[in-house]
Formats: structure tokens, sequence, C-alpha cells
């Protein structure tokens, strides 16, 4: 089996403007493995806007990127979609 290279998240964030506005911005987070992109996935779960996060990850030797889609279902992560780009 191929080796995944390290994964990266894009969330969803609003943060809150001087003015009282909201900012909607994307976030990426680099993690060294992903086992522990794992043990982070409920707390950026939590911090997205709607509560659902875009994992990408590569295979060394392989054509494109694997991602998969992640929510939260009843508090616990969920995967909603998976496959390659």
């Amino acid at each position: 089996m191929a080796r995944m290279n390290r994964p990266y998240v894009f969330t969803n964030i609003v943060r809150k403007a001087w003015n009282s506005n909201q900012i909607e911005s994307q976030d990426t987070k680099e993690f060294p493995t992903y086992r522990e992109l794992k043990k982070n996935l409920i707390d950026l779960l939590k911090a997205s806007e709607n509560e659902i996060v875009t994992v990408y990850r590569s295979k060394r030797g392989e054509w494109g990127e694997w991602f998969e889609k992640w929510g939260l279902l009843n508090d616990k992560p969920v995967k909603l979609k998976e496959g390659w780009l």
C-alpha cells in the first residue's frame, strides 16, 4: 500500500470583526500524520462554522489527491464523503 503524504484540512470559520460584522474565511492546517489529524478532528469540526471539514492528502506514486469530508453527528466525527479528486 502506498504511504500517504502529510494531510491538510480546510475549514470554514466565522470570525467577528471589530465592527461586529461577521467575516467568513477558509482556514488551512497541516498535520504531520493522519493519526494526529484524527486526534484533533473533533476540535476542528467544532471550530468550523458549519461543522464540516475537508481533508486532503495524496499518495506517493499516485496521481491526484484523496479527499474526505467529515461532519459531526451526535458529537462524533462521521465521514460524509470520500474519493479521488
